[in-house]
């Protein structure tokens, strides 16, 4: 086994590794390295050939691949090493500069470690697959995540299916519904089991209104039909306990089910290096800057949370990454184990919030906190609650799950931030209805 040293390794080529990479590489880290399995840079943005990306990062209407290619070269310019066809096996944490992490990965030349005192986590995130869904029916030909099918259309140049359904209203269902469209194949609609839609409004909008494709919200595939290839589904409305009515049951001919039921951050590397993970997200427990609760391991984009803009992966992407670089070269009040901190929990209609944590003191940064909503809900109040007080925040008109939340913290928040308490403090964040 080969063995380097690096300043900080990055895991994950995608838009938040690439932008960590660059910013590691500005702050002042001699020896990045990033570790792609893939046979490409970019993560998902190569086969995602629509635009609206990097309307905030950039100021222009970008396709997927172009605004891989910039983040790419950017990384590439700053003397970043990026390897493709490069996966990492397995994370040893260590904790600092005199006993580094060790990064064991392997390649086309064999297997290497690469000892670091800093290690971004940048997976991204993969779609909760078939068998997680139980569906009754043989495993037949024609039933995959709505990615592959995307990957299938605009990589490989395949059509999956002429005739298909979408089961579950989340983006990526959303834009290869439209993909299909465009390439001529029938949509029967997207059934969705809850009662609003999971991915963004403009989604639904330009994605489904747009093409004439129907939108069936409360309902689910029941069953699948078919021996080798599918033949057809039965969809049903679904109940208050959520399960399929089959009074209500009817079949739809098609050759194609795309699944399109969630996503989940890409973190088994993590789990299996002992990094502490949230329950809410399935991500990275991290602060304001990307840390996580392990010492020199760090996190961002879509391995801490599903994001909703690739251009807000990119800026925490470069958060942590420069965050990693001052750690590695001995910069950074975070070496510190037993530092206070203010973790955030989850309170009444909320599904997560992150950071999960800032630390305590003065000098420390005020984060914004980013958070989902658990349902829709009208004329919301955002309210803050500790041990021994609680205050609120600025109204919102609604609030979407499909949508992430973005508040400033209170000033009597942001106080307590500052205080020089000598333990730790958890916030309830709650969103309640007036």
């Amino acid at each position: 086994m080969r063995r380097s040293r690096a300043d900080v390794v990055v895991i994950g080529a995608g838009p938040a590794g690439l932008a960590a990479a660059s910013a590691a590489r500005e702050v002042g880290a001699r020896r990045v390295v990033v570790l792609e399995r893939d046979e490409r840079a970019g993560g998902i943005l190569p086969q995602c050939v629509h635009t609206g990306f990097g309307l905030r990062r950039y100021g222009r209407d970008l396709a997927g691949p172009e605004y891989a290619g910039l983040e790419l070269a950017r990384a590439l310019k700053s003397g970043a090493e990026v390897r493709l066809d490069c996966c990492a096996l397995r994370l040893e944490p260590g904790g600092g500069v005199r006993r580094p992490n060790a990064v064991v990965a392997v390649s086309p030349a064999g297997l290497e470690e690469i000892r670091a005192p800093s290690v971004v986590l940048a997976m991204g995130c993969r779609e909760r697959p078939a068998g997680s869904l139980g569906i009754p029916g043989s495993r037949v030909a024609g039933v995959m995540t709505a990615g592959t099918a995307q990957r299938l259309i605009n990589i490989a140049g395949i059509m999956p299916g002429r005739k298909a359904v979408v089961l579950g209203s989340g983006d990526v269902g959303l834009i290869v519904a439209r993909r299909l469209a465009l390439e001529g194949a029938t949509v029967a609609g997207v059934f969705e089991a809850v009662a609003w839609a999971g991915g963004l409004p403009r989604n639904v909008s330009q994605c489904l209104c747009d093409f004439g494709i129907p939108l069936f919200l409360g309902h689910t595939v029941a069953e699948v039909h078919g021996r080798a290839r599918l033949e057809g589904v039965t969809v049903c409305e679904v109940g208050r306990d959520m399960r399929p009515v089959r009074s209500t049951a009817r079949e739809i001919a098609c050759d194609t089910l795309l699944l399109s039921v969630g996503l989940i951050p890409e973190n088994e590397l993590s789990r299996e290096a002992g990094v502490p993970i949230s329950p809410a997200t399935g991500g990275p427990l991290v602060d304001e800057c990307g840390a996580s609760l392990t010492p020199g391991v760090y996190a961002c984009g879509n391995a801490v949370y599903v994001h909703d803009f690739v251009d807000d992966v990119t800026t925490e992407g470069e958060i942590a990454g420069a965050a990693a670089a001052r750690f590695a070269l001995g910069e950074s009040g975070d070496r510190r184990r037993d530092g206070c901190k203010m973790f955030f929990r989850e309170g009444r209609n909320v599904r997560f919030v992150s950071p999960a944590f800032v630390r305590l003191g003065r000098g420390r940064a005020w984060p914004s906190l980013a958070l989902r909503s658990r349902r829709p809900a009208a004329n919301v109040t955002p309210v803050f609650r500790w041990e021994g007080g609680q205050c609120s925040g600025p109204d919102l008109e609604f609030v979407n799950p499909g949508e992430t939340i973005r508040l400033n913290l209170p000033v009597e928040v942001r106080g307590l931030i500052e205080s020089d308490t000598r333990r730790d403090v958890t916030v309830e964040v709650s969103l309640e209805s007036q």
